[in-house]
Protein backbone atom coordinates (compact mmCIF):
# COMPACT_ATOMS: atom_id res chain seq x y z
CA UNK A 1 0.00 0.00 0.00
CA UNK A 2 1.45 3.50 -0.75
CA UNK A 3 1.71 5.47 2.59
CA UNK A 4 2.61 8.65 3.79
CA UNK A 5 4.06 8.76 7.51
CA UNK A 6 4.76 11.86 9.27
CA UNK A 7 6.70 12.11 12.43
CA UNK A 8 9.73 10.42 12.81
CA UNK A 9 10.71 10.43 16.69
CA UNK A 10 11.78 7.67 19.06
CA UNK A 11 8.47 6.07 18.31
CA UNK A 12 7.67 6.82 14.76
CA UNK A 13 11.31 6.33 13.43
CA UNK A 14 11.18 2.45 13.95
CA UNK A 15 7.44 2.06 13.24
CA UNK A 16 8.06 3.96 9.62
CA UNK A 17 10.63 1.51 9.34
CA UNK A 18 8.71 -1.62 9.96
CA UNK A 19 6.34 -0.49 7.03
CA UNK A 20 9.04 0.21 4.47
CA UNK A 21 10.73 -3.14 5.28
CA UNK A 22 7.46 -4.98 5.03
CA UNK A 23 7.43 -3.60 1.30
CA UNK A 24 4.90 -0.92 1.62
CA UNK A 25 5.58 2.32 -0.60
CA UNK A 26 6.53 4.84 2.85
CA UNK A 27 6.19 8.51 1.81
CA UNK A 28 7.76 10.48 4.92
CA UNK A 29 8.35 13.54 6.15
CA UNK A 30 9.65 15.10 9.12
CA UNK A 31 11.03 18.43 10.51
CA UNK A 32 14.22 16.71 11.11
CA UNK A 33 16.07 16.83 8.23
CA UNK A 34 18.42 13.44 9.49
CA UNK A 35 15.37 11.59 10.21
CA UNK A 36 13.83 12.07 6.74
CA UNK A 37 17.21 11.32 5.44
CA UNK A 38 17.06 7.80 7.53
CA UNK A 39 14.15 6.51 6.17
CA UNK A 40 15.10 7.70 2.58
CA UNK A 41 18.22 5.43 3.02
CA UNK A 42 15.85 2.26 3.82
CA UNK A 43 14.23 2.85 0.65
CA UNK A 44 11.05 5.31 1.67
CA UNK A 45 10.48 8.55 -0.48
CA UNK A 46 11.04 11.88 1.15
CA UNK A 47 7.86 14.92 1.16
CA UNK A 48 8.37 18.27 1.05
CA UNK A 49 5.64 19.41 3.66
CA UNK A 50 2.79 18.04 5.31
CA UNK A 51 0.56 19.06 2.39
CA UNK A 52 3.05 17.00 -0.35
CA UNK A 53 2.19 14.09 1.66
CA UNK A 54 -1.38 14.59 1.71
CA UNK A 55 -0.81 15.32 -2.20
CA UNK A 56 1.14 12.19 -2.86
CA UNK A 57 -0.79 9.51 -0.93
CA UNK A 58 -4.52 8.27 -0.21
CA UNK A 59 -3.27 6.87 3.57
CA UNK A 60 -1.22 8.90 5.41
CA UNK A 61 0.16 8.14 9.45
CA UNK A 62 1.14 10.32 12.04
CA UNK A 63 3.08 9.88 15.13
CA UNK A 64 3.50 13.36 16.94
CA UNK A 65 3.86 14.75 20.18
CA UNK A 66 1.00 16.95 21.88
CA UNK A 67 -2.95 17.41 20.21
CA UNK A 68 -1.89 20.45 19.30
CA UNK A 69 0.28 19.22 17.45
CA UNK A 70 -1.94 16.89 15.98
CA UNK A 71 -4.47 19.41 15.24
CA UNK A 72 -1.92 22.07 13.38
CA UNK A 73 -0.65 18.74 10.79
CA UNK A 74 -3.90 17.48 10.40
CA UNK A 75 -6.41 20.57 9.71
CA UNK A 76 -4.55 23.43 10.84
CA UNK A 77 -2.54 25.72 7.36
CA UNK A 78 -0.53 24.05 5.05
CA UNK A 79 -2.06 20.93 6.47
CA UNK A 80 -3.20 17.55 5.50
CA UNK A 81 -6.45 18.43 4.43
CA UNK A 82 -5.04 20.98 1.99
CA UNK A 83 -4.12 18.14 0.02
CA UNK A 84 -5.22 16.76 -3.12
CA UNK A 85 -5.38 13.12 -2.87
CA UNK A 86 -5.44 12.20 0.85
CA UNK A 87 -8.53 9.96 2.56
CA UNK A 88 -7.79 8.50 5.19
CA UNK A 89 -5.93 9.77 8.76
CA UNK A 90 -4.78 7.50 10.82
CA UNK A 91 -3.68 9.52 14.32
CA UNK A 92 -1.09 6.83 16.23
CA UNK A 93 -0.88 10.06 18.33
CA UNK A 94 -2.40 10.55 22.02
CA UNK A 95 -4.42 13.37 21.64
CA UNK A 96 -7.65 12.55 23.62
CA UNK A 97 -11.06 12.12 22.41
CA UNK A 98 -11.99 15.42 22.52
CA UNK A 99 -8.90 16.52 19.74
CA UNK A 100 -9.73 13.41 17.86
CA UNK A 101 -13.64 14.29 17.58
CA UNK A 102 -13.19 17.73 16.52
CA UNK A 103 -10.00 16.69 14.31
CA UNK A 104 -12.98 14.00 13.10
CA UNK A 105 -15.41 16.59 11.88
CA UNK A 106 -13.68 18.82 10.28
CA UNK A 107 -12.05 16.04 7.81
CA UNK A 108 -14.98 14.49 7.26
CA UNK A 109 -16.12 17.75 6.03
CA UNK A 110 -13.65 17.03 2.81
CA UNK A 111 -15.08 13.57 3.00
CA UNK A 112 -11.79 12.10 4.62
CA UNK A 113 -12.24 9.18 7.43
CA UNK A 114 -10.15 9.88 10.50
CA UNK A 115 -8.86 6.46 12.03
CA UNK A 116 -7.96 6.97 15.62
CA UNK A 117 -5.11 4.46 16.27
CA UNK A 118 -2.74 5.43 19.38
CA UNK A 119 -0.06 2.94 20.30
CA UNK A 120 1.07 1.50 23.14
CA UNK A 121 4.59 -0.16 24.51
CA UNK A 122 7.40 1.73 24.08
CA UNK A 123 10.22 2.26 22.17
CA UNK A 124 11.29 -1.66 22.33
CA UNK A 125 7.54 -2.30 21.16
CA UNK A 126 8.53 -0.68 18.06
CA UNK A 127 10.97 -1.73 17.30
CA UNK A 128 10.49 -5.02 17.48
CA UNK A 129 6.69 -4.73 16.07
CA UNK A 130 5.16 -5.67 19.61
CA UNK A 131 2.81 -2.21 19.88
CA UNK A 132 -0.56 -2.68 21.08
CA UNK A 133 -2.39 -0.88 18.39
CA UNK A 134 -5.65 0.66 19.52
CA UNK A 135 -7.98 1.14 16.47
CA UNK A 136 -11.37 3.23 16.24
CA UNK A 137 -13.66 4.78 13.55
CA UNK A 138 -15.66 3.11 10.45
CA UNK A 139 -15.44 -0.29 11.10
CA UNK A 140 -14.86 -1.26 6.90
CA UNK A 141 -12.23 1.40 6.94
CA UNK A 142 -10.71 0.51 10.06
CA UNK A 143 -10.45 -3.31 8.68
CA UNK A 144 -8.62 -2.43 5.36
CA UNK A 145 -6.21 -1.08 7.34
CA UNK A 146 -5.34 -3.93 9.71
CA UNK A 147 -2.61 -5.52 7.17
CA UNK A 148 -0.81 -2.02 7.41
CA UNK A 149 -1.65 -1.15 11.49
CA UNK A 150 -0.10 -5.35 12.14
CA UNK A 151 2.88 -4.70 10.74
CA UNK A 152 3.69 -2.75 13.85
CA UNK A 153 2.00 -4.54 16.54
CA UNK A 154 -1.07 -5.82 17.43
CA UNK A 155 -4.31 -4.56 16.31
CA UNK A 156 -7.33 -4.27 18.49
CA UNK A 157 -10.78 -3.02 17.21
CA UNK A 158 -12.37 -0.35 19.74
CA UNK A 159 -15.07 0.61 18.10
CA UNK A 160 -16.79 2.79 15.75
CA UNK A 161 -16.92 5.98 17.58
CA UNK A 162 -14.66 8.84 16.85
CA UNK A 163 -12.01 8.89 20.08
CA UNK A 164 -12.66 5.54 21.33
CA UNK A 165 -9.08 4.42 20.37
CA UNK A 166 -8.00 7.83 22.12
CA UNK A 167 -9.74 6.71 25.54
CA UNK A 168 -8.68 3.33 25.47
CA UNK A 169 -5.30 5.03 25.42
CA UNK A 170 -5.41 6.88 27.95
CA UNK A 171 -7.07 4.30 30.41
CA UNK A 172 -3.92 2.36 29.61
CA UNK A 173 -1.65 4.99 30.45
CA UNK A 174 -3.03 5.52 33.46
CA UNK A 175 -3.06 2.21 34.92
CA UNK A 176 0.84 2.44 33.47
CA UNK A 177 1.29 6.00 35.59
CA UNK A 178 -0.45 4.76 38.82
CA UNK A 179 2.14 1.35 38.83
CA UNK A 180 4.95 3.67 38.40
CA UNK A 181 3.97 5.89 40.85
CA UNK A 182 2.73 3.50 43.75
CA UNK A 183 5.91 1.83 43.18
CA UNK A 184 8.08 3.98 43.52
CA UNK A 185 6.46 4.80 47.01
CA UNK A 186 6.63 1.29 48.20
CA UNK A 187 10.17 0.77 46.49
CA UNK A 188 11.31 3.49 48.67
CA UNK A 189 9.90 2.83 51.65
CA UNK A 190 11.66 -0.98 51.82
CA UNK A 191 14.79 0.64 51.08
CA UNK A 192 14.64 3.21 53.75
CA UNK A 193 13.89 0.21 56.09
CA UNK A 194 16.88 -1.18 55.22
CA UNK A 195 15.70 -3.82 52.73
CA UNK A 196 17.80 -4.88 49.43
CA UNK A 197 15.33 -3.92 46.56
CA UNK A 198 16.29 -6.34 44.24
CA UNK A 199 14.54 -8.85 47.25
CA UNK A 200 11.97 -6.80 47.25
CA UNK A 201 11.18 -6.74 43.72
CA UNK A 202 11.91 -10.77 43.92
CA UNK A 203 8.66 -10.80 46.45
CA UNK A 204 6.57 -8.66 44.65
CA UNK A 205 6.50 -10.00 41.52
CA UNK A 206 6.09 -13.64 42.84
CA UNK A 207 2.91 -12.36 44.73
CA UNK A 208 -0.18 -9.98 44.52
CA UNK A 209 1.45 -6.58 43.91
CA UNK A 210 2.90 -7.75 40.61
CA UNK A 211 2.67 -5.11 38.07
CA UNK A 212 4.80 -3.34 34.68
CA UNK A 213 7.18 -1.06 37.26
CA UNK A 214 8.26 -4.00 39.20
CA UNK A 215 8.40 -6.02 36.16
CA UNK A 216 10.77 -4.16 33.99
CA UNK A 217 11.47 -0.37 34.90
CA UNK A 218 12.41 -1.20 38.24
CA UNK A 219 14.81 -3.59 37.67
CA UNK A 220 15.97 -3.13 34.19
CA UNK A 221 15.95 0.71 34.80
CA UNK A 222 15.82 2.22 38.13
CA UNK A 223 17.60 -0.12 40.36
CA UNK A 224 20.73 0.24 37.90
CA UNK A 225 19.92 4.16 37.43
CA UNK A 226 19.97 4.04 34.03
CA UNK A 227 16.65 5.83 33.90
CA UNK A 228 16.59 5.17 30.12
CA UNK A 229 13.03 3.86 29.78
CA UNK A 230 12.25 6.43 26.16
CA UNK A 231 9.29 8.07 27.71
CA UNK A 232 9.73 11.70 29.41
CA UNK A 233 7.95 13.26 32.36
CA UNK A 234 6.02 15.95 30.09
CA UNK A 235 4.48 13.27 27.55
CA UNK A 236 3.25 11.60 30.88
CA UNK A 237 2.42 14.38 32.38
CA UNK A 238 0.24 15.00 29.19
CA UNK A 239 -1.28 11.50 29.20
CA UNK A 240 -2.67 11.75 32.75
CA UNK A 241 -3.72 15.04 32.32
CA UNK A 242 -5.76 13.85 29.51
CA UNK A 243 -7.22 11.25 31.01
CA UNK A 244 -8.53 13.47 34.25
CA UNK A 245 -10.12 15.52 31.82
CA UNK A 246 -12.02 12.96 30.00
CA UNK A 247 -12.91 11.09 33.39
CA UNK A 248 -14.07 14.96 35.09
CA UNK A 249 -16.17 15.41 31.61
CA UNK A 250 -17.55 11.81 32.12
CA UNK A 251 -18.59 12.52 35.34
CA UNK A 252 -15.95 9.46 37.09
CA UNK A 253 -14.66 10.27 40.17
CA UNK A 254 -10.64 10.27 39.58
CA UNK A 255 -8.99 10.94 43.08
CA UNK A 256 -6.04 8.28 42.45
CA UNK A 257 -5.60 10.05 39.11
CA UNK A 258 -5.49 13.16 40.47
CA UNK A 259 -3.26 12.03 42.81
CA UNK A 260 -0.77 10.66 40.10
CA UNK A 261 -1.09 14.03 37.90
CA UNK A 262 0.38 15.44 40.88
CA UNK A 263 3.33 12.96 41.16
CA UNK A 264 4.32 13.11 37.85
CA UNK A 265 4.01 16.81 37.90
CA UNK A 266 6.21 16.96 40.98
CA UNK A 267 8.88 15.40 38.80
CA UNK A 268 8.28 17.68 35.93
CA UNK A 269 9.15 20.42 38.10
CA UNK A 270 12.31 19.01 39.93
CA UNK A 271 14.00 17.00 37.33
CA UNK A 272 12.90 18.39 34.24
CA UNK A 273 9.82 17.56 31.77
CA UNK A 274 12.55 15.90 29.26
CA UNK A 275 13.96 13.73 31.57
CA UNK A 276 13.05 9.83 31.60
CA UNK A 277 9.36 9.13 33.28
CA UNK A 278 11.38 6.63 35.35
CA UNK A 279 12.98 10.05 37.62
CA UNK A 280 9.77 10.32 39.01
CA UNK A 281 10.66 8.19 41.97
CA UNK A 282 14.05 10.75 42.62
CA UNK A 283 11.39 13.36 43.98
CA UNK A 284 10.39 10.92 46.22
CA UNK A 285 14.28 9.36 47.31
CA UNK A 286 15.49 12.75 47.87
CA UNK A 287 11.66 13.21 50.74
CA UNK A 288 13.15 10.22 52.61
CA UNK A 289 16.93 10.35 51.88
CA UNK A 290 16.89 6.71 50.46
CA UNK A 291 17.48 5.62 47.01
CA UNK A 292 16.57 2.46 45.36
CA UNK A 293 19.49 0.53 44.15
CA UNK A 294 21.51 -2.33 44.93
CA UNK A 295 23.83 -2.25 47.88
CA UNK A 296 27.42 -2.03 47.46
CA UNK A 297 29.22 -5.27 47.64
CA UNK A 298 30.12 -6.09 51.05
CA UNK A 299 28.35 -3.60 52.52
CA UNK A 300 26.40 -4.41 55.53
Amino acid sequence: MDIGFIGLGKMGFPMARRLVEAGHAVTVYDTRKEAVDGLVALGAQAAGSVRDVADRVETVLVSLPTPDVVHAVAVGKGGLIEGNRMRRFVDLSTTGAVVAKRIFDTLKEREITQIDSPVSGGIAGAEKGTLAVMVSGPRDEAMALEPVLSVIGKFFFVGEQPGAGQTMKLCNNILSAVAMAATSEAMVTGVKAGIDPRVMLDVINAGSGRNTATEFKFPKLIVPRTFDLGFTNGLMLKDVSLFLSEAEALGVPAQVAQAVVNSVRRSCEEIGPDADFTTVVQPIERRAGAEVRAPKEGAA
